[in-house]
């Protein structure tokens, strides 16, 4: 008996040993790795849902400010009609404000926030696309930089180009798809007909209806293109699922 497990304990050559390191060593690796792109996922989802809180924040205190603006509104005309016709024209002159947009002192006469990244920013209205469950505020950046524009798209979808929202022309809003439920993930999936809804920070909601979808190279930006014949347009750009394309959906206010 003693004779077998000699000559048994002899066939573990030193070869073999070797191997047997190295398929430790490879797996104790493997494990490794499979827990540091764990730990990288897990950190991405954090993050992920501490934007989409901080989004729909940003959301319900742009909500909260139109119930008030609109409210205010409400109470000065009640007084404007209390008042002499006279009266009420000149007061109508003075408090009603203009619908026309200044780009240049925008920032001066909204609130600004800035990311942790120190980039300026302003809420300038909400979008709502009932069909994939979108509701989130829409932001615009002080400079228009790749930078800015990179930091905005991890709180929320970001004006990309054009026109401020319901103004006549192309208004461009573009968003993360992190291939899932959040930010415009879902956007590659809307089809023709399908319903989106924009508000302005007046209040005013337009409800624009998908005519056209289709992808293009991530150099290609002529989905941006201003002239729209006087009609009020809206473009989304998202990328595809393995980023390397973007996905563009094109709608017009009805």
């Amino acid at each position: 008996m003693n004779q077998i497990l000699v000559t048994e304990k002899l066939y573990i050559t030193p070869e073999l040993k070797r191997k047997k390191k190295a398929y430790k060593f490879y797996f104790f690796l493997s494990v490794f790795l499979v827990c540091i792109l764990v730990s990288f996922y897990i950190y991405a989802e954090v993050d992920r849902n501490k934007s989409e809180e901080t989004s729909q924040a940003i959301l319900d205190e742009f909500n909260q400010n139109i119930d008030n603006s609109l409210a205010d509104s409400n109470v000065l005309v009640a007084i404007l009609n209390d008042t002499e016709d006279t009266a009420s024209n000149d007061n109508s002159a003075q408090e009603t404000p203009s619908n026309t947009s200044n780009t240049n002192n925008k920032f001066s006469t909204n609130k600004v926030e800035t990311t942790s990244d120190g980039f300026r920013y302003i809420t300038i209205g909400s979008i709502n696309i009932p069909k994939i469950n979108v509701s989130y505020p829409i932001l615009d950046g002080e400079t228009d930089s790749v930078e800015e524009t990179e930091a905005l798209l991890k709180i929320s979808p970001t004006k990309f180009w054009g026109v401020d929202p319901n103004e006549i022309g192309n208004f461009s809003l573009v968003g993360h798809n992190y291939r899932n439920s959040k930010f415009f993930s879902k956007v590659p999936t809307l089809e023709n007909g399908d319903k989106i809804e924009i508000t302005d920070n007046t209040g005013r909601t337009l409800t624009y209806t998908v005519f056209d979808k289709y992808e293009v190279v991530p150099s290609d930006t002529s989905c941006t293109a201003p002239n729209t014949n006087g009609t009020r347009d809206l473009t989304l750009i998202t990328c595809t699922n393995d980023s390397q394309l973007r996905v563009i959906v094109k709608a017009r206010a009805n």
